[in-house]
């Protein structure tokens, strides 16, 4: 241990050491497990739906085609991925100059900051941008202005047509889609289940999502597979975090009663921003005399170094970390240990295996013949007049 009660050896940036975090997204996944285990944590991927690219492609190009020759009064981007497929389609088929020359006469309207991302990333400007990311944002704000004979083309998202669609027809427009994708089945259900239920089992520190249709079809798979009583005590407990990339993703999620952390900016970088500050953060975990102690769902970590424990030793350190600086007693140490032992021993025995595995300085004291207490540096005091320490606590 270093002189400041760091354990040291834990490399620069490795804030999510010891965390377990289940993306449940399959476009941008490997972007999304690869930002978060740069800074130590351990990534599960369980994608609750599925992409299926171009849904007619011969349609699809047909009114690319039909856009380039007679360029519409309007052009509405739903979704970043969208416009992606899009245009990776019109590049397949040589359209993209032309395509572009025709987007750029026309007026662009965007459903939020990840589908005016994919209109920068080409060169192209949005005339307006929806902030909420809703469809009905957009809506609201042509019909309000007036689309009466207006040309509209709409680039629906995942889900298909939202309603978009008939408020623009019924205010007077003339509306072509476009169907990049479609939201389809999980590719691995098996691998869905089997996250559900570890997540409610308290196997997981954080479960993160990137669309509002995933939350949803993750909701869906909690309910079905009669997990989400258990889930939602473990997110109120404080053992599980929800982090959604903006206020739409997140919507499905409130409404069941959880309540993610959402990024100020609708971006995956954001959303990793947000959720390393949330779980990694310098000034979270438990100020011990042995460093910063955090308790994660299946570790436990000093200073953002691993302690080699068992689930039985976290379970300890779990119980003792719920209420740091007071007495727990034998029973109560029994009583958070996997099985039902009575046996006083098996707790004295578990506690001498986490100083252990802590090492010299562990911070947990014996109090004689009442139990243990967590070491804290806010009531690290000497024995005695004032201290605030009971008489009879040992090392």
């Amino acid at each position: 241990m270093n002189p400041t009660g760091s354990r040291g050896g834990t490399p620069s940036g490795m804030v999510l050491t010891g965390t377990r975090i289940l993306v449940t997204a399959q476009r941008r996944a490997a972007d999304l497990a690869i930002a978060l285990a740069r800074r130590g944590a351990e990534v599960d991927v369980a994608a609750t739906l599925g992409v299926q690219s171009h849904f007619d492609e011969e349609t699809l190009l047909a009114r690319t085609r039909a856009v380039i020759a007679s360029p519409p009064d309007l052009v509405v981007i739903t979704t970043g991925i969208g416009f992606r497929g899009w245009w990776e389609t019109a590049e397949a088929a040589d359209l993209t100059e032309d395509l572009h020359a025709a987007l750029a006469q026309v007026r662009l309207v965007a459903r939020g900051p990840k589908a005016r991302g994919a209109l920068q990333t080409v060169g192209l400007i949005a005339d307006w941008v929806a902030e909420s990311e809703t469809s009905a944002e957009i809506g609201e704000f042509l019909r309000a202005e007036g689309v009466q004979g207006a040309r509209i083309v709409i680039q629906h998202h995942g889900a298909g047509d939202d309603g978009l669609e008939d408020v623009l027809v019924e205010g007077g427009a003339q509306v072509t889609s476009l169907v990049i994708y479609r939201w389809g089945p999980p590719p691995e259900p098996a691998a869905v289940e089997r996250a559900v239920r570890d997540t409610a089992s308290g196997a997981y520190d954080a479960v993160a999502f990137t669309s509002a249709p995933g939350a949803s079809a993750w909701l869906s798979a909690v309910r079905e597979h009669g997990a989400k009583d258990a889930t939602l005590a473990l997110h109120r407990a404080g053992r599980l975090s929800l982090a959604a990339v903006g206020p739409v993703t997140a919507e499905p999620l409130l409404r069941a009663g959880f309540i993610p952390l959402v990024p100020d900016r609708g971006r995956l970088g954001a959303l990793v921003r947000a959720m390393i500050v949330h779980l990694g953060h310098e000034g979270g975990g438990i100020p011990t005399p042995a460093g910063r102690l955090r308790v994660h769902a299946a570790s436990v970590t000093i200073d953002h170094e691993l302690v080699p424990l068992s689930p039985t030793g976290v379970c300890v350190l779990r119980r003792l970390c719920a209420d740091p600086g007071a007495v727990v007693s034998r029973g109560e140490i029994l009583t958070a240990l996997p099985g039902e032992s009575t046996d006083p021993h098996n707790a004295e025995v578990a506690i001498a295996r986490v100083r252990d595995a802590i090492g010299p300085g562990a911070p947990i004291r014996t109090v004689v013949k009442r139990g243990y207490r967590l070491d804290v540096l806010d009531t690290r005091l000497d024995s005695g007049p004032g201290s605030g320490l009971d008489p009879g606590v040992t090392r």
